[in-house]
């Protein structure tokens, strides 16, 4: 267990730069307070402690925002590439010259081992790095005319305004790499923040103004609710896209409350990932592929495995092996450098995995490791191994977002992605194997939008993230990541 470590927000004498920890929300280059003066507190999920009290703003605030936003939009928008892709710049080099600072708080609010907050850091200042980039790559095309007097062209521009609402889990790289794309293609921006995580958010703001950003053009609204700020998001009609990141239930709602204004809606939604291992897979790389996908931010991430599905001849080796792996690793502070599993993110995420564990062992499943909850640590729940789970269970069909692997056996290749498949959701999946027929076969068999061969880490600035069915619409990162913040506009020339 690491030594607890408390911070004064005011009077930290361990930052690099004191000005990323901030406690207003940022609008129109100002920092603001609510107008009532409401405040809500951001807790530590180690040990439960204040790190800080942050404004909590209102509707009313947020169209100020709005409005800010749209001026600001008008000379943003007109802004050249090279100019847009000079700032991002000046932002990726700032989130990397304060790096150790960025993963420190998103530790403290988080509560996720400061390896992976690091790690988060540089993930998300990639997206900033790469759409620097694509700022300058933003092309049209010419068309064969249908006319002898005529010419087609098709231009590019930023849809406008937009609203984005970002997760507790990557409370820096959610942001990130919405906000990159946004701003390369000339959009004006609001963020609002997980109310469990907002001072990522606040310190990405002190960077983008230490950046030289104009006015406006990026905006942080914190709250500690989202109601209120979700409504004036999408029934304004200024706010021309709305990008949301979190769960299904809220994203469905969010996509019927934009109908009205027919707004362009990019969402990432929930995952029930599979993690499948065939005969002929090798046993020790997927146990360490297992490993890295299951039990990365406690588990708290939307494409890390659900299910994992094991072939009967190796089901024995498998389990005792991912059990022994897992027997080994650190639970603790995350401002430990030894710890490898930090706490859930509070009591109530606890308190939903237990519950689950106990459903899965009274229906019939068999408790290999784990299942107990921790004296003393009341947001710890320690890695949890469940075998002979089957497809009837409820723990089969709903988004785990903790530190439980349910292990399920199969003996068929069309039997085990027709159990994979078996949910409305499809992020991400992944699977084993060396046979590669078979990584083809089922590489397009999954109904899923990403998929993980021979690798348990996917995620990367370079390649589409995002779903398909009930896990949502667009894609995020890569050089498709810009599609969503354009519209695309036909010329028609004639008389020529």
């Amino acid at each position: 267990m690491g030594e607890i470590v408390k911070m004064d927000i005011q009077n930290s004498n361990e930052m690099k730069f004191n000005g990323l920890l901030k406690d207003k929300s940022f609008i129109n280059g100002d920092w603001v307070s609510a107008d009532d003066k409401s405040t809500f507190e951001v807790i530590n999920p180690f040990d439960n402690s204040l790190i800080t009290n942050v404004a909590s703003l209102g509707g009313q605030e947020t169209r100020r925002a709005i409005d800010c936003a749209t001026e600001a939009f008008k000379t943003w928008s007109k802004t050249t590439a090279e100019e847009r892709s000079n700032l991002l710049k000046k932002l990726y080099q700032l989130q990397m010259d304060y790096l150790d600072d960025l993963a420190q708080i998103l530790t403290l609010e988080q509560g996720k081992p400061l390896k992976e907050s690091r790690g988060e850091i540089k993930y998300g200042a990639s997206f900033i790095e790469w759409f620097a980039e694509e700022a300058r790559r933003t092309y049209g095309d010419t068309i064969p005319s249908h006319g002898v007097d005529k010419r087609i062209i098709t231009i590019k521009q930023p849809v406008g305004v937009v609203a984005a609402i970002t997760p507790w889990n990557f409370p820096n790289a959610m942001i990130t790499r919405k906000i990159a794309p946004a701003l390369a293609a000339g959009c004006t921006i609001i963020v609002k923040p997980a109310k469990q995580t907002p001072l990522s958010a606040l310190a990405l703001a002190a960077l983008v103004e230490k950046a030289g950003f104009p006015k406006g053009v990026f905006n942080v609204i914190t709250a500690n609710t989202a109601r209120e700020i979700g409504d004036e998001f999408t029934s304004n009609s200024l706010v021309r896209k709305i990008s949301f990141t979190g769960s299904t239930k809220v994203g469905k709602t969010l996509m019927r409350q934009c109908a009205d204004t027919v707004k362009k809606v990019s969402m990432e939604l929930g995952g029930n990932a599979p993690f499948i291992v065939f005969e002929d897979a090798n046993i020790d790389n997927a146990v360490s592929g297992a490993i890295a996908s299951k039990f990365r931010n406690a588990g708290q991430t939307c494409v890390c495995t659900n299910r994992i599905f094991v072939h009967d001849k190796i089901y024995e080796t498998f389990v005792d092996k991912f059990t022994k792996a897992v027997r080994k690793l650190k639970l603790g502070s995350g401002l430990d450098e030894k710890t490898e599993i930090g706490p859930l993110i509070n009591k109530d995420a606890v308190e939903f995995i237990d519950g689950l564990v106990k459903k899965s062992v009274s229906e019939g499943a068999e408790l290999i490791l784990g299942g107990q909850q921790i004296d003393n640590m009341e947001n710890f729940y320690p890695p949890t191994i469940l075998s002979n789970v089957n497809s009837d269970m409820e723990i089969f069909k709903n988004e785990i977002f903790g530190s439980i692997a349910p292990i399920i056996k199969f003996n068929d290749e069309a039997e085990v992605i027709r159990m994979a498949n078996d949910t409305p959701f499809g992020l991400a999946s992944y699977f084993y194997t060396n046979d590669y027929a078979k990584i083809w076969r089922v590489s397009e068999g999954l109904e899923y939008g990403m998929v993980g061969v021979n690798t348990g880490m996917i995620s990367t600035t370079v390649a589409p993230f995002g779903g398909v069915k009930e896990s949502g619409n667009g894609r995020e990162g890569s050089k498709y990541g810009m599609d969503d913040y354009l519209e695309i506009k036909y010329l028609c020339i004639g008389g020529i």
